[in-house]
Order: C-alpha cells, then sequence, then structure tokens
C-alpha cells in the first residue's frame, strides 16, 4: 500500500544534510513508498533539447528528448503526462522547468496517488533548486560541451529563466549557451512593480563578459537603493564611463505597474520591443529614447522614458540584434518581420511563453546553420490579471 506521506518525510530529511547527487538514491529508496519500481529526476539541458538523468542516477544515463517523447511533452506543456503505468511530472520551482520526474509505477494509480506524485515532485524541484548551489551535480547534468569561462561568469549572474507572480510573467532565452559574453537579462518584483532588463554589450568573450557583469550588477545596486529609471541610467552610464571608457552597452530598462498595466521604458540605443495584442502586432514603441550606457555624457538631455498602456493579455518581446541579425546560409537577415510572424504563429496556437522562447531560440540557431554569429538573447513580458 502506498505511504506518500512516509515518502515526503524521508525526501525532506535531504532538506539539512545532502548532495546534489544524494537525490537520485534517495528517490529510488521511496519508489516502493509510492507504488513505483523506479523515480528518476530528468533535467533538463542548458540548450534544451534534451532530458538527462540527474548524476548519480543509477544504471541510467539516457537522454529523452524534448521534442519526440512523453518526457519532452510534460516539460514543454508543464502539464503531467501518462503513458500506460509510467508518469512524468513536471519538476516546477515557481515558474522555471527544471526537468521532469520519471515515475514508474507498479500499477494505474488511483487520483489520490495522482496528486502525492505532484506534491512529491514539487518538493523534488524544491530539493534540487535548493541544493544546486552545494555540488556539481546539477550543472554537471545540464551541460552537454564544456563551457567557456566568458559563459560561465554570465550564467553565475543570471536569475531563473521564468518568473510569475503579480499578474505578471517574465521568461527568456540566452543562446549561444556554452560561448555567450556580452549579453545578459535580469527582473525583479517589488510590491507592484515588476522591474526588467536587458543588456547588449559590445564586444565578446571575458572582456565584455566582465562589462556585463558591470552593468548587470549596478543595474541591480540602482534599483535596490530604489532609484528611478532616469536615475538608473545615469547611474549605470557612469559605472561604465568610469570603468570602461569608450566601451558601451545597449540595453532596455523597464518596468510594469501590475496593477495598471503601465509600462515605461528607457531604450538606450536598443531595438523596440514587439508589441502584441492578442496574435495582432501592435505600433512600435519609439527608440532608441537614450545613447547606450557609457556614452551618456555625449549629450546634455536627460534619457527620454516611454509610457505604454497594456491591455490585459498584452505580450512584450524584448531582444538583442542577435535574434534579428541573425543570417541564413545566403545572407539573408532573419529580422523583425520573421520574428513578428514567429511570435504571432506560437501566440495563436496559444504556446506557453517559456515553451515559446525556447522554440524561438531554436528556430534562431538552425537559420544560422547551428553556428551563431552573434549572442542572441530575448525576454517575453506578459500583463495578465486576473
Amino acid at each position: 500500500m502506498a505511504d506518500s506521506m512516509e515518502a515526503v518525510r524521508r525526501l525532506l530529511d535531504l532538506r539539512h544534510r545532502s548532495r546534489p547527487e544524494d537525490l537520485p538514491p534517495a528517490l529510488a529508496a521511496v519508489a516502493s513508498l509510492i507504488g513505483a519500481t523506479n523515480v528518476v529526476a530528468l533535467m533538463i539541458d542548458y540548450e534544451q533539447i534534451s532530458l538527462w538523468p540527474l548524476q548519480g542516477t543509477p544504471g541510467d544515463d539516457a537522454a529523452r528528448k524534448v521534442n519526440d517523447t512523453l518526457a519532452g511533452h510534460a516539460f514543454r506543456t508543464a502539464e503531467t503526462t501518462q503513458e500506460d503505468s509510467c508518469l512524468f511530472l513536471p519538476l516546477l520551482h515557481g515558474a522555471e522547468r527544471l526537468g521532469v520526474l520519471e515515475v514508474w509505477l507498479e500499477e494505474q494509480p488511483d487520483e489520490r496517488l495522482r496528486r502525492d506524485l505532484v506534491v512529491i515532485a514539487a518538493l523534488v524541484a524544491e530539493l534540487i533548486a535548493s541544493r544546486r548551489f552545494y555540488g556539481d551535480a546539477v550543472e554537471r547534468t545540464r551541460r552537454r560541451m564544456p563551457m567557456q569561462l566568458a559563459a560561465e561568469i554570465i550564467w553565475n549572474q543570471l536569475p531563473p529563466l521564468t518568473f510569475a507572480a503579480n499578474d505578471a510573467l517574465v521568461t527568456a532565452v540566452l543562446e549561444p549557451c556554452y560561448d555567450v559574453g556580452g549579453d545578459a537579462f535580469d527582473y525583479a518584483a517589488n510590491g507592484d512593480i515588476i522591474h526588467v532588463a536587458l543588456f547588449d554589450t559590445v564586444g565578446h568573450g571575458i572582456s565584455a563578459s566582465a562589462l556585463t557583469t558591470l552593468a548587470l550588477n549596478t543595474y541591480r545596486n540602482a534599483r535596490r537603493s530604489g532609484l528611478d529609471l532616469v536615475d538608473t541610467y545615469r547611474s549605470i552610464d557612469k559605472w561604465i564611463r568610469a570603468q570602461y571608457p569608450g566601451s558601451f552597452v545597449t540595453a532596455v530598462l523597464a518596468e510594469l505597474d501590475t496593477t495598471t498595466g503601465c509600462y515605461r521604458r528607457i531604450a538606450a540605443g536598443h531595438p523596440a520591443e514587439l508589441h502584441l495584442r492578442g496574435d495582432q502586432p501592435q505600433e512600435a514603441l519609439p527608440t532608441p529614447t537614450a545613447l547606450p550606457l557609457g556614452l551618456g555624457h555625449m549629450v546634455r538631455r536627460g534619457p527620454g522614458v516611454t509610457e505604454l498602456m497594456l491591455a490585459p493579455g498584452d505580450t512584450l518581446v524584448l531582444y538583442t540584434d542577435g535574434i534579428t541579425e541573425a543570417r541564413s546560409a545566403d545572407g539573408e537577415l532573419f529580422g523583425l518581420d520573421r520574428l513578428a510572424a514567429f511570435v504571432r504563429d506560437e501566440q495563436r496556437a496559444r504556446t506557453p511563453a517559456a515553451e515559446m522562447m525556447r522554440r524561438l531560440i531554436h528556430t534562431i540557431v538552425s537559420y544560422e546553420n547551428g553556428e551563431l554569429r552573434d549572442d542572441a538573447t530575448a525576454a517575453v513580458v506578459q500583463w495578465r490579471p486576473l
């Protein structure tokens, strides 16, 4: 007879004294308590192409493809999927998709056991998220090739790819995974305000990642100090000019009031966001409204702040030029029209935002025949009041 509560208690024992690689044997040990023959935690790789058993899983090192397996379907949809007596439950840390919990049951589960397994999957996701910084098992599982130092620096600075709260959702993608150096994004929720920023640093490699790190952390410092958008721009601009004279960073610095739908932003030499209402593109926002960060001293006037009143369900897509300037083998740019068509089609198909971003970055990589010429980053902001 299943004893789901005992399984939960044993897994909770991992909270205080465990390494990430202790989770797979613990899952195997509690399998019988939930009427299972095996339980496997599958982690998504950095490319978001395959799901891999967490390092330490006994006797299983096979990938489950995201695009053509039931495990992948659970990941893509963030919903439980079943085949015969095997359940695939999404591992969600908040709205962030970490992977999938694969549960091989001895018999068909009743409704109570299904609910219990959802709780256990949530607990496993929390354990992975909290334990991942105490060892390298999660990182080693997610990496399918060596990561360059510049990319290591950037990934260690970034927040989770997906966040949802306060009637808003933010999700982002970053490519190439193992060699990125100049792009970054950030967000935060403070009270009714969602803060979002996207950065595109000139150059590549270690020098670019160092400049990006400065811009990103100066942005956080300004935000946490309570500065408004204009003073945040000035602070980042000042520090870049002082530490890296002659260099610059294009950026979007934005905030969304989730009570009113008021979106305010500074476009510092950056492409305009793509704004969709349902699946219909709206008029482009003015850009730029300020010089790139690091060059602001070249004009006397302050940065311009654009305001836009969103309607419930509106979507904003922020992107770096690595998206629209991706080139096909014959030199044709991916372009804004193709980006707008892609997002429109995904909206019509009701693709979840995080999955839309995963598909977008794979589309860009495929468009450039697997060899990106520049960092490509995009982020979606959706306002979804109840």
